[in-house]
């Protein structure tokens, strides 16, 4: 399941002079996902049921 939209990407690099290879927006995903699963842990390890942006 991808988490990303690549043409948001693809324009995001696009303007800071970068081009996007095929693989990016699944690893740029599988990153996200993971650092979402980090930072709903930390809320859980503290007692919260809502993750916050310092969660991250």
């Amino acid at each position: 399941m991808s988490y990303v939209v690549a043409s948001a990407l693809k324009e995001l690099l696009k303007k800071h002079g970068m081009m996007t290879a095929g693989d990016f927006p699944e690893a740029a995903s599988a990153y996200l996902e993971e650092a979402v699963k980090m930072a709903a842990k930390r809320a859980k390890d503290n007692g919260r049921v809502t993750v916050r942006g310092y969660d991250l």
